[in-house]
């Protein structure tokens, strides 16, 4: 039997979501279920966990939202239209499971009113059922900070009149972009921490992939949402191998993938390759399909660079991005030469991004040029902010001052940054 902490993690956002459906509140739905979750606290130790405690929480909370509603209200007031909508709220099923509440929620969290930076920390709060303390942690946020932006959200949503509804079909596409975007940026912070002591976060890599996985459900012709999908599993399955024993970062090349997680990397493909056979990809199904082809490849030495190149050049198409024309470099370069790939370099601009210089000098290193190489070490470590990729550029950076007093230093035939 779970926890009561593991099941306000699972079940939190679904009933939350039929809450404000039946309320319309943020503030007074969010204070219900507050209150159900207290008094299980209180109750199931002594008196033994109900046959269905989601169904226990959901009827204990919505009788709260009618206490809450009668207090709001004077007798004189209680009008007979207002006693008969405590009647059907009381009287709906509350075993029902409404699916395509979750999905509103997630629609009014992403709202394109709202801040991009609230609509990550709303989503986590409402739908991820992280509470404010762990999202300021897991976002490296002050406490007040993180607090004082999921309030603005609320009230914005409130003040707005931000509706709590699934866009029409003709809306849809447009309104979910935003949503992905979301899942996306959740996904690669927890991947991919921007600052911290360690460069994966599991907490936020699994509560991203499990709210892409039910907008995969609830919207199964939508080939992006599963593509989104298909490029975490795939990203994810590697997770164990990214770091030694010690904590230290490993590149791609080096990583153990006997110990990468097979069956989620065949279920990331069959989701990629879904999303490509349902029309014409987009850009996370492009990504997806890059990482599928670094997961298939039996070992570095077999990745098909050329294939991977091809696909960063669509994606680049779709999203002519200095990021993207990165990645698209280093595919180049080792498709094509490392002198071609650190060409295309030299012709994009990020200024405050450190795998930019990170990646000219494993270029520089494999070419057998120290001295560059150590240079553009420098300027990488200057700007990177996670500890493990400080402790991995700081070796690099011996590796070439140590090199820079041989003579003649032969290439080193090894992959450049893909961490």
């Amino acid at each position: 039997m779970p926890t009561l902490e593991q099941l306000y993690r699972s079940e939190y956002g679904k009933l939350l979501a039929g809450l404000i459906r039946r309320c319309g509140s943020f503030e007074q739905a969010e204070d219900a279920l507050q209150a159900a979750f207290e008094a299980a606290l209180r109750q199931w130790p002594g008196e033994g966990w109900p046959a269905s405690p989601a169904a226990w929480l959901s009827r204990t909370a919505q009788h709260k939202l009618i206490d809450q509603q009668r207090r709001l209200v004077t007798q004189r007031d209680k009008t007979e239209a207002f006693e008969y909508h405590l009647q059907q709220l009381a009287s709906e099923d509350v075993d029902q499971d409404v699916p395509q509440d979750s999905l509103r929620l997630m629609f009014t969290c992403c709202h394109p009113a709202l801040p991009q930076a609230s609509q990550v920390a709303l989503t986590l709060h409402t739908l991820g059922g992280l509470k404010t303390d762990e999202i300021a942690r897991a976002l490296l946020l002050p406490l007040p900070t993180l607090a004082q932006r999921l309030v603005r959200a609320k009230n914005k949503i409130r003040d707005a009149g931000i509706p709590f509804h699934i866009p029409a079909d003709g809306q849809l596409s447009e309104r979910l972009q935003p949503v992905l975007t979301v899942l996306y940026l959740i996904f690669n912070e927890g991947y991919s921490a921007s600052f911290g002591a360690q460069i994966v976060r599991h907490d936020l890599c699994q509560e991203a992939i499990r709210l892409a996985s039910m907008l995969v459900r609830l919207l199964p012709a939508e080939a992006e949402a599963r593509g989104l999908l298909g490029l975490m599993l795939l990203h994810d399955a590697r997770r164990a191998t990214r770091t030694d024993s010690q904590g230290d970062l490993v590149l791609l090349e080096d990583q153990d993938r006997g110990q990468w997680d097979q069956s989620q990397i065949e279920l990331g493909c069959r989701h990629t390759s879904r999303a490509f056979q349902q029309g014409r990809p987009g850009p996370y199904t492009l990504q997806a399909g890059i990482a599928a082809l670094h997961a298939q490849a039996p070992s570095s030495a077999t990745t098909e660079w050329r294939r991977i190149a091809a696909l960063y050049s669509l994606l680049y198409q779709q999203q002519p991005t200095p990021i993207i024309a990165l990645n698209r470099a280093v595919a180049i370069a080792m498709a094509d030469g490392l002198e071609q790939g650190l060409a295309l370099l030299e012709h994009i601009n990020l200024p405050k991004y450190h795998l930019l210089p990170a990646t000219r000098a494993d270029l520089l290193r494999r070419l057998g040029r120290p001295a560059a190489a150590a240079e553009q070490y420098r300027a990488a470590l200057a700007l990177v902010n996670n500890q493990q990729e400080q402790r991995f550029l700081a070796r690099r950076l011996q590796e070439m001052e140590s090199a820079m007093a041989v003579s003649n230093s032969p290439p080193l035939n090894r992959q450049v940054y893909v961490p």
